[in-house]
Order: C-alpha cells, then structure tokens, then sequence
C-alpha cells in the first residue's frame, strides 16, 4: 500500500520527509537529494540521491561528548539489505547502550571507507592482485592467475564502462543481468553469447574477491541467480581429408611460402602430426626431448605451457620424430622449433 508522505514543519530538519519507510519508496526517482525519515524507528532515514542510490543513516546522541552523530547502515539493496534490514539494525543498536553504540558506529565509519570503493577502483585492484607474481609448484615465479589479461580485457571491456563509476557495494543483480543482455544484443559490438558467459566469469570471481575476509567492500556478491544465457552451438566446421592433404604438401611448397621459414612450416606439420597446442609445442626445448633413436620416442611438454597445468608425455610416431630431427638442424641449440634471427 502506498503511503502519503507528510512533510515536517521548518526547523532542525529543514525540507526533510517524515514518512513509513517502505522498499518501493527507496526506489523513488528524485530531482535532487531527498532525505526520508522513518516514523516506524526512530532516527533511522534514508537518503536518495538523483543517481537512485538510497542509503540508510540513523541518528543518535552520544551522551560521551553530548553531541548528535549519524551512523551509517548501508545501501538499500532489494536483495540484500532492505526497510527491514535497516530497522532491524537499528533496534539491535539502540539495545546497546551510548558508549557502546557510539564504539559500534566508529567500526561503521571505518567499514564505509572500505565500502566506499567503485567498481573500477575494485577492477585494477583486482587485476594487480591477478598479475602479482607467486611461485607456482614448479618453482617458477608466474602471475597469481596466468590467464588475468582474459579476465582483465572482459572487466576493462564490459564491466567498467557501464558500472564503474558505481560504488562495489550498490551494484545489484538487476545491473549485471542488464549488462548480459546488453552484450548479447550487441551493444558491446557484435552481439555474442560467449561473450557475456566470460563477463558473468570474471564479474563473479570479482565479486566473490571482493567479499573476501579482509577487503569486504561488498557484503555479497550479486552474481547470484541470473536468468540463464541460451546455450552456444559448438562449430561443426573440420578440415576434410582432402583439405589436410591439401594443406600438408602446400606446406613443403617453397615457391608457394617461400616467406615462411621452414622451421615455421615444421611446428604446423608437428601440431597435425601430435595434436598438440599451439602453445605447447611452439616453446619445446631440446631437453624436452627423449629415446629419439630408440623403442619408446616422446616429447615432456612442462606444466606451465598446459592448460590444465600437468606435465604432458607425448609418445612420438616415426613421422614425428622425422619432422623433430628436421627442426634440430642448423644452429638451432636450444628450441625446436627456434624462430629465424631478426635481420
């Protein structure tokens, strides 16, 4: 039911309204910053700016210094912290006592500053702490998340521009679904499902960090419960037979690619050979390298240049290793695959 809001004569409040705080009334579109004050409790108001952000204060008297003080609560959150919400806090609060309460309040004002972060500050903090080097089980020092330039590009891309000016603490689910179905309507460019799954990924790993013991400038991550996103449809597109035939022998054409060196040309025919990554093979060292000329040929790919992060034994076919022995000629000493000096 909707509820008449009264205003209270001039004085010590000014233009502000007294009125039954309810949940739609923090959702109220305003012209210019409005305060709304309960008359269900007592020195709790909610304070709505033109930005829709509302969010909840209570006044009290501490008797200590016998001054006025406000405390803050929170942001109105239809999800998270509601009318009630901010009641009930205040309830609880006015059962403490003065000194207490003032104590409680000083914790409130530090826990704001936390709080008081944006999305985009969030965003670069959370990239730094993705790209800070730490040792990994190999020994290597390596960033903390070895894919953080995917998940940067997608909270620089998507994230930043629509919610960044925000405070971490306002954002709700509403915006992020929003922001999904802005990408897959093409508003980022074109329109693309898989697009919007990686920038669910990476708004949730920021959140869900954000929440985190410590940092706490959210109290919940609300990339929670969102309408599902329609599936993708894997491509069914494959190189045929002859298309690989194709490919293969044009690889030993010198006159057709005689731009491309021919160590080049033997890292695409290894990848068809072995099935390989890219990634995996291009960086093979000699020493990866074992029983060439014996019974059992293979190649150790190390964990770090593999996706799941696992030592790869790679048994080697004749051809393989015929395509190997090729690579190792010259004055390569180190890669197999080495790339031409620069001239």
């Amino acid at each position: 039911m909707d509820t008449t809001i009264t205003t209270e004569p001039a004085g010590r409040r000014g233009r502000n309204s007294s009125v039954i705080l309810t949940d739609r009334l923090c959702e109220k579109r305003v012209a210019k910053r409005v305060k709304f004050y309960d008359r269900k409790c007592p020195g709790l108001y909610v304070s709505i700016t033109t930005a829709g952000v509302a969010t909840f204060s209570f006044k009290f008297t501490d008797r200590t210094a016998g001054k006025q003080r406000t405390g803050w609560l929170g942001v109105y959150n239809p999800e998270t912290f509601t009318v009630e919400d901010a009641r009930s806090r205040v309830y609880g609060l006015k059962g403490m006592g003065g000194e207490a309460l003032a104590e409680t309040f000083r914790e409130h004002k530090a826990d704001k500053a936390k709080r008081g972060k944006t999305v985009a500050e969030i965003i670069e903090e959370r990239i730094d702490w993705m790209k800070t080097p730490v040792r990994k089980p190999d020994g290597e020092m390596r960033p903390r998340l070895e894919a953080w330039e995917n998940t940067a590009s997608h909270l620089r891309r998507f994230i930043k521009p629509r919610l960044g000016k925000k405070l971490a603490g306002e954002v709700t689910k509403r915006d992020i679904a929003q922001l999904s179905d802005d990408v897959v309507g093409g508003a980022f460019g074109r329109p693309s499902v898989s697009n919007a799954r990686h920038m669910r990924k990476a708004a949730s790993g920021l959140f869900n960090w954000a929440a985190e013991a410590g940092r706490d400038y959210v109290t919940a991550s609300p990339c929670v419960n969102l309408p599902k996103l329609d599936p993708e449809h894997p491509r069914t597109r494959v190189l045929t037979e002859d298309e690989i035939r194709i490919f293969w022998h044009g690889l030993d054409d010198d006159i057709l690619l005689a731009s491309w060196d021919r160590r080049t040309r033997l890292a695409l025919k290894f990848e068809l050979v072995t099935m390989l990554r890219s990634s995996e093979l291009l960086g093979a060292h000699r020493d990866e390298l074992f029983d060439l000329d014996g019974e059992h040929p293979r190649i150790d790919i190390a964990l770090k240049r593999v996706k799941k992060r696992r030592v790869i034994q790679q048994p080697l076919s004749e051809l393989a290793v015929a395509i190997i022995k090729e690579a190792l000629r010259g004055s390569n000493k180190q890669f197999v695959f080495a790339s031409p000096p620069r001239r």
